[in-house]
């Protein structure tokens, strides 16, 4: 029984203790520099210092982005041509032989080709080995190469003189 009472006690101080801690205000023990007006490049050129934060698009101009990829014509309308036009224009790579219809084989052709691509012993089945070959590839971002933080600002001395 005294197990009980004392878990249910320390249970009760955890409890105080968390609202103690979410109660109290947050306060930060580091002082962040002030950000400098004026950043001179490697050329030499002053620069206005970079914002705050960084503007986004908001929802409606992605949505007229997007309209306007679709609006050809630029009417501010979009009619059921220009609507299907990119499917047309994929329907039409995909129809090989041109008869207004795809085949089983044409509309499969891309995974038939990279199944025959990926069976290198052309012997109709893959190993897992020629299996791997068939994942689909990334895009290769490029990645940014940044200075070190000491080499690209400027320091108090410069600031001040």
């Amino acid at each position: 029984m005294w197990r009980y009472l004392a878990g249910g006690v320390a249970a009760l101080l955890l409890v105080a203790a968390g609202v103690l801690v979410f109660k109290s205000p947050a306060r930060s023990d580091t002082m962040l520099p002030a950000a400098p007006m004026k950043i001179e490049a490697a050329t030499g050129e002053a620069q206005e210092a970079l914002p705050d934060s960084v503007p986004e698009a908001s929802p409606k101009t992605r949505e007229e982005k997007r309209f306007n990829r679709y609006d050809k014509d630029r009417n501010a309308l979009i009619t059921r041509e220009e609507y299907l036009a990119s499917r047309r224009k994929a329907f039409a790579k995909l129809d090989t032989d041109k008869d207004g219809r795809l085949s089983f084989d044409e509309w499969a052709v891309k995974t038939t080709g990279k199944f025959a691509a990926a069976d290198t012993d052309k012997s109709g089945t893959m190993t897992p080995k020629e299996f791997v070959a068939t994942a689909p590839k990334r895009k290769v971002r490029a990645q940014v190469k940044c200075p070190p933080a000491g080499a690209a600002s400027p320091t108090r001395e410069e600031d001040e003189g």
